[in-house]
């Protein structure tokens, strides 16, 4: 690889070779690995700048919060110097980078919201922790709502639908089969500890439109999208959740485009091994479903994670590009994982990969990328070059700036709250709602006292199809009362639409 190669980014090199993601690959996803503190952090930095300058949009969760310091001009220290000279790397000419604050909880970024239809039963399952059975009551729990027309948009619609299912479960044995107590029960527990956790902040409306992720600036660089993840990763299930149904979203609204020049957006998945943990098969199939198909769509997925090891061999079949940081071998398990991922990358003549796994410094890291034929090249010793940008977290001052000069400044942060499955359970019961049954009670204890000169066939009349009262007003009958309660019904659900992600569908797909 020479520094004469166009449309690609430079992540390493060493005294003899220089390792670049060539643009028209980037989409064939990657695998960036290593123990903490080997410089993980710092390599998402160098790889999302570069992605950024050649007009690519990133998405990248901070979990530790201090990748914002990309917005900001870097500075490079003495000390760093002196250690860039020693690898024979040059310091990067400083410069700050466009960025935009996401904050699931609103608070250090612009809020994101999704809607309890849009991320499905199965999703909602791997965040509630929900087993088989109870899994099954919550797709029946959605089926319900789908077929009456009853839209989840947040927690409470969700909750309400719960309560609704679980009051009335013999009115639907006979058409969705039994529908357990116990597992209606587990579900509403599964919501409330994830009310607690703050996650009812992350269901509602606006909807994130994932077009806002990709976008350039004025000049063509690609915005860098930072997800505040420090409180979100207090909720690892959450967190997983939110990042499935986005990979979810992509997958579902961006077209096909084949192989481009260059991807339409590179996501980073940071602590890849919270998708993956006690995660059911069905789940995991469709994860790999989606980062086998997305490449079309001009998304390349990045995962990054302590080993390879932390990702199914489905999928990590699928990530061409690997950079492997140090890893330690203190017991015979991690002498075994050290080995399994030295067999994953390719070997070089000379190069014993096995060891030097255990022995890299802090920002050296074994590298193979594809190469313009789609293969990938022999793995390379190198150092990973510094980012351009700050390294370390920014101020609150210099936060608040950012979003208010943001792209999406004020798109997201008022919550709408539209007639949804709480409004119309609340306003009616399940048949008619109070006033109406109050009526029929006393039009039925009053038809069936006549009047002197009243025979009982006109009573029954007066009964089912209403009367008139002295001064000329009306009172229903039956007939009306039940003609007004179908007509309410439909009317309520005209202009309703059901959506599902494909990560979270009843059957994989998305219903509008």
């Amino acid at each position: 690889m020479t520094d004469t190669i166009k449309n690609a980014v430079l992540i390493a090199k060493n005294s003899q070779t220089e390792c670049h993601i060539l643009g028209d690959k980037a989409n064939r996803h990657g695998l960036i690995t290593g123990a903490t503190g080997t410089g993980k952090t710092v390599t998402l930095q160098t790889m999302a700048e570069g992605f950024s300058s050649l007009g690519v949009p990133v998405f990248m969760a901070d979990i530790k919060g201090d990748l914002t310091g990309v917005s900001q001009t870097g500075n490079i220290q003495a000390k760093m110097a002196e250690i860039l000279r020693s690898r024979d790397i040059d310091c990067p000419t400083p410069r700050a980078f466009p960025v935009t604050l996401w904050d699931v909880f609103g608070e250090k970024g612009h809020p994101v919201r999704a809607t309890i239809s849009d991320l499905g039963p199965l999703l909602l399952s791997r965040m509630l922790n929900l087993n088989d059975t109870q899994t099954g009551v919550l797709q029946l729990i959605f089926k319900i709502a789908d077929d009456a027309g009853l839209l989840l948009l947040d927690l409470k619609d969700l909750r309400v639908m719960c309560q609704h299912v679980g009051d009335h479960t013999k009115d639907f044995k006979t058409e969705y089969g039994n529908i357990s107590a116990a597992s209606v029960g587990a579900i509403q527990r599964g919501l409330i500890q994830i009310e607690e956790q703050g996650g009812e902040a992350f269901f509602g409306e606006p909807m994130l439109n994932i077009q806002d992720l990709m976008q350039t600036d004025a000049n063509g660089i690609g915005l860098i999208n930072i997800l505040a993840a420090d409180k979100l990763m207090n909720a690892p299930r959450l967190y997983a959740t939110f990042l499935l149904w986005l990979l979810s979203e992509l997958f579902e609204n961006l077209p096909e485009v084949g192989d481009l020049d260059q991807p339409k957006l590179v996501f980073f998945f940071d602590e890849a091994h919270l998708l993956f943990n006690d995660a059911p098969k069905v789940l995991v199939e469709r994860i790999e479903l989606v980062v086998r198909l997305i490449r079309s769509k001009g998304v390349g997925v990045y995962f990054v994670t302590q080993n390879s090891a932390d990702v199914p061999d489905s999928v990590l079949s699928q990530l061409g590009h690997r950079v492997q940081h140090a890893l330690r071998a203190f017991t015979p398990r991690d002498v075994k994982t050290v080995k399994a991922c030295a067999q994953t990358m390719r070997p070089k003549a000379g190069l014993d990969i096995e060891a030097a796994i255990t022995e890299l410094a802090v920002g050296e890291a074994l590298v193979s990328f594809l190469d313009h034929t789609g293969r990938p090249t022999e793995t390379e010793r190198v150092f990973v070059l510094p980012p351009a940008g700050q390294l370390g977290p920014i101020t609150p001052e210099q936060r608040q700036t950012i979003l208010r000069h943001s792209l999406v400044a004020g798109v997201y942060e008022a919550q709408l709250d539209r007639a949804s499955a709480f409004e119309t359970l609340r306003a009616q019961a399940p048949d008619m709602n109070e006033s109406a049954v109050n009526t029929a009670k006393q039009s039925i204890a009053n038809a069936t006292q006549p009047k002197d000169d009243e025979a009982p066939s006109s009573m029954w009349t007066s009964l089912l199809f209403g009367s008139s009262g002295p001064r000329g007003g009306q009172r229903d009958g039956l007939a009306q009362m039940v003609m007004k309660s179908a007509v309410r019904t439909v009317g309520s659900n005209i202009g309703r639409q059901v959506v599902r992600g494909l990560l979270g569908g009843l059957l994989g797909g998305r219903k509008r």
